[in-house]
């Protein structure tokens, strides 16, 4: 135990602090360059965001082992109101004879025209092995095409390369954007919550850097690894840093301050601030670290990814809050507080805001409860109204060319003609799976078979949009056909069947990962509080509070943006994050109750001192972590909007309304039950003679946040 507190001691000792800086600096040297790296890694092809054990992806990976290898075909488009002309179609034809030398294997199909006569299409089949070739392989596509066309005539690629294409460019460069812009949103509320033009610089530097030590850490996993990232998953990555990070920075130097109060010395008066902070802060950033771990049970890459690469952010944001900052600010006097020095031995105001909202809350606990509770539930209500499931072309908040031209070439021809579904099966059943296929109801065409070494590769072409839910349902019928078939072993998959497994494995992942989420969080607040009354009722409140925020977003995703529905990887990640976080400041508040009702033995005192204390920095806190997820707007897909808006809003939501009303409101209703079976529940000893409320309101001013 000696070792270990003299281990917590290094960061604040008057010599080790220095030692402390230059070894973070040093990491930052080594590491901190290899975050420029991450973007060059990441990976927005449909194999980053497909489930693992899915059809699709077997009869993808099959395909690409038994063939030259994966396959993206780009659809071109031509269409005129009233007809294709001659000029048209010679536009089409030299197209044709030039996208040979871009193609896989210098394989283009003729231009076919529509029934109609006012569209064609070319299929230009492209290698999908390398993701970054395919890519600029769709780009040369685009450009070629697009130059040289007879005025009138739209001239649009889509299909499943293109989609590729124009996932990927959600995406790029949006990195150093969004860093900037969650850099300058964190330091002007750092500079209105402190209101000092010198503090704020050192919470800000010391997220900055665990922001670059996190992506060097991420990028190291994936090359030695195998982790797989994303843009949006690097996107989570730096707000979830510098909004975790400020947390915990607004929760250290709150108590720093409290403490310099009572101590002369700045070295002393760090060592009590760690001792009472840094446990909550450690308890709050496990309870997020390991809820969002559980996404490691999920079967879609982008969510299962997406847990490893948010704990490293937050076990980065810890150290760096723990460990680097306290050196940093006891590195300087007291003056790094100016213009509001706290001096030693001087008097706090004895009355607060956050002292009045405790008092009044403390004069009718159980009407607050009831009144907010039923707030929430009215919010909540929203619920019933709520439609999951977005189809593909609504997936962007303003529709790339790959929509566009999959929409031009749905209006002339079957819509599953720029994406078929590819069926992989055993050669000998190629009678029966033809006829099969041929029978089923929302097939259009079935194309001639091609030979892949002992197995056929069939495409169908399907009647309706390849995003569409009607060509899911067609997808399904082709399985339920072919799987029956004997010795057939067949396998549908291509983009359409992709965007199925998808969704059902994100409600797969949804039903598995909640509810261990939501056992861990339990265990980890039994475990911290000693009690199994508060951790039922902060978890039932964090339910009810994603409820409410989920349904107040709904009505403004539905009715103000014109969503037509919730994208399911939203309601998933923004559940899982929204519990962790919302429990995260549950965990400042009743932690911060708990030391009040231990010193003062008396539960009501405890917890009107314990919200007077936390509730500046906590609702700050709050206020920082929503404006940095509010930032992920700035994708330009319906996903990034409603998830962003989704943890925002609900954070605001906890912070203003859950913590600081109904969970103060239900420990006073509940009294020192709320602690059964700890010790806690059954002491009663006044430190005072006076009233509870004479003293509190004699001592509130020792911990009353800045």
């Amino acid at each position: 135990m000696r070792f270990l507190s003299n281990l917590a001691g290094l960061p604040v000792g008057r010599i080790t602090k220095w030692a402390v800086i230059a070894a973070w600096l040093m990491l930052g040297v080594v590491v901190g360059p290899l975050a420029r790296q991450l973007p060059h890694v990441e990976r927005n092809d449909a194999s980053a965001f497909a489930p693992r054990r899915a059809e699709s992806t077997m009869a993808r990976d099959l395909l690409a082992r038994t063939t030259a290898g994966q396959e993206l075909l780009a659809v071109v488009v031509y269409a005129r109101k009233g007809g294709l002309t001659a000029a048209d179609r010679a536009k089409a034809a030299r197209d044709q004879q030039e996208l040979a030398g871009i193609a896989a294997g210098q394989r283009v199909g003729l231009p076919v025209e529509s029934a109609d006569g006012q569209a064609m299409l070319l299929s230009v089949p492209l290698d999908g092995n390398d993701a970054n070739a395919a890519y600029n392989a769709t780009r040369r596509v685009r450009d070629l095409v697009a130059s040289a066309a007879p005025p009138g005539l739209e001239v649009k690629v889509t299909g499943p390369a293109a989609f590729v294409v124009d996932g990927a460019d959600a995406f790029l460069n949006v990195d150093l954007k969004l860093l900037i812009l969650t850099v300058a949103v964190v330091s002007v509320l750092l500079l209105l919550i402190y209101r000092s033009p010198i503090l704020w610089l050192l919470p800000l530097l010391t997220a900055l850097l665990a922001n670059g030590i996190a992506q060097g850490i991420v990028y190291l996993l994936v090359k030695t690894a195998g982790l797989t990232v994303n843009g949006l998953s690097s996107g989570v990555l730096t707000v979830l840093v510098f909004g975790a990070s400020t947390d915990y920075g607004l929760l250290l130097v709150s108590r720093y301050r409290e403490e310099l109060l009572h101590q002369a010395d700045r070295h002393v008066a760090m060592r009590a601030a760690m001792r009472r902070a840094v446990p909550a802060i450690v308890a709050s950033a496990a309870t997020v670290g390991l809820g969002l771990l559980c996404l490691l049970a999920a079967d879609l890459n982008s969510n299962r990814s997406l847990g490893p690469v948010g704990a490293i952010g937050i076990l980065c944001a810890l150290a760096a809050m723990t460990i680097l900052l306290p050196a940093l600010l006891v590195s300087f006097g007291r003056g790094l507080f100016w213009p509001w020095v706290p001096r030693y031995g001087a008097p706090r105001p004895a009355r607060s805001l956050w002292g009045w909202v405790a008092r009044w809350i403390a004069q009718r606990p159980r009407v607050v409860w009831l009144a907010t509770a039923a707030a929430l539930m009215v919010c909540a209500a929203a619920l019933s109204g709520v439609r999951t499931g977005l189809a593909g072309d609504a997936t962007y908040t303003t529709a790339p060319e790959s929509v566009v031209g999959q929409r031009l070439l749905s209006a002339h021809f079957p819509g599953g003609a720029s994406a078929p579904a590819d069926v992989v099966a055993r050669t000998p059943s190629a009678p029966a799976v033809l006829a099969a296929l041929a029978a089923t109801q929302g097939v259009a065409q079935v194309l001639p078979p091609a030979d892949v070494g002992g197995l056929m590769h069939v495409r169908v072409m399907l009647a309706d949009p390849p995003d569409s839910a009607s060509a899911q349902r067609t997808v399904e019928r082709l399985r339920a056909a072919v799987h029956d078939l004997p010795g057939a072993a067949a396998l549908v998959g291509g983009y359409t069947a992709t965007q199925l497994d998808t969704a059902n494995a994100t409600r797969h992942d949804r039903n598995l990962v909640i509810p261990a989420v939501l056992t861990l969080v339990l265990l980890v607040l039994a475990l911290l509080l000693r009690s199994l009354v508060a951790p039922a009722l902060l978890v039932a409140t964090v339910v009810l509070s994603f409820s409410a925020a989920l349904g107040a977003c709904w009505l403004i995703f539905h009715h103000v943006l014109g969503f037509p529905a919730l994208d399911d990887p939203a309601l998933l990640l923004g559940f899982v994050f929204l519990v962790a976080l919302g429990v995260d400041y549950n965990i400042f508040l009743v932690t911060r109750v708990r030391e009040e009702v231990r010193a003062l033995g008396d539960h009501r005192s405890g917890v009107l001192r314990g919200l007077a204390a936390t509730g500046g920095v906590i609702t700050g806190a709050g206020v920082v972590l929503a404006a940095t997820f509010t930032l992920l707007t700035i994708f330009p897909l319906v996903f990034a909007v409603e998830f962003g808006l989704l943890v925002a809003g609900g954070v605001l939501l906890d912070t203003i309304v859950v913590r600081a009303l109904l969970v103060p409101a239900l420990a006073l209703d509940a009294g020192r039950f709320i602690w059964w079976p700890s010790r806690i529940a059954r002491e009663n000893r006044p430190g005072l003679s006076e009233s509870p409320a004479r003293r509190y309101a004699g001592q509130s001013g020792r911990g009353v946040s800045p």
